[in-house]
């Protein structure tokens, strides 16, 4: 029982560091996956104290993002980072997700180009500081011709991350950001950074 139990602890790790390997080549470029457990047989009932998770890049399509929040519901530490995430419309640079239980935090940076893109009314846009768990974007918008200086309120809505624009009819333009039924989002708040700014969201695993 012992040698069985020490064989477990030595090759299951690493059976299970291959298996998310082999999923997240899907949806993007893995550089590396490891995943720990102790005693590592917990991990034939999908359970782990921590995965560590590096890609290149990351394209969050629906049903592999869900799928994979979905195999970490039983994971007590993910950290996770990738140079490059697709979310939607949005492009994000050096993003990190870390999970502790069922709480969920983000960091990304978010370029003006990047954001011009998904939302090509907007352009040099900085952060304000804002309470309430959202985020305020200041910068000039071209709205039916017409340019002006801006807001757009970065927020959580449902569960869901969106961007609005205070502009008339803003309503029409709302970008969804990330919206994925496995996650809740409650907070989100942003700080400069150079050729943009950098995003942090909180929120829990549903």
């Amino acid at each position: 029982m012992l040698a069985v139990l020490i064989a477990a602890q030595l090759a299951l790790p690493g059976i299970a560091a291959d298996r998310v390997r082999d999923r997240l080549r899907a949806s993007g470029e893995v550089l590396s996956v490891q995943v720990h457990a102790f005693p590592a047989i917990e991990l034939l009932w999908h359970h782990a104290d921590r995965v560590l998770i590096r890609m290149r890049s990351y394209r969050s399509a629906a049903g592999s993002l869900r799928s994979l929040l979905g195999d970490t519901s039983g994971v007590g530490s993910l950290d996770a980072s990738a140079t490059v995430l697709h979310s939607g419309l949005l492009t994000l640079r050096d993003a990190t997700v870390r999970k502790r239980g069922e709480r969920l935090t983000g960091t990304a940076r978010v370029t003006e180009a990047d954001l011009r893109t998904a939302i090509p009314i907007l352009s040099s846009v900085t952060p304000v500081p804002s309470a309430d768990g959202r985020l305020t974007l200041r910068g000039t918008a071209s709205v039916f011709g017409v340019t002006a200086s801006v807001d757009a309120n970065v927020r959580a809505q449902d569960g869901r991350l969106v961007v609005v624009p205070q502009v008339p009819f803003g309503a029409l333009a709302t970008v969804t950001v990330f919206d994925d039924p496995r996650v809740e989002v409650d907070a989100v708040s942003a700080s400069s950074a150079p050729g943009g700014f950098r995003v942090a969201a909180a929120g829990r695993l549903r």
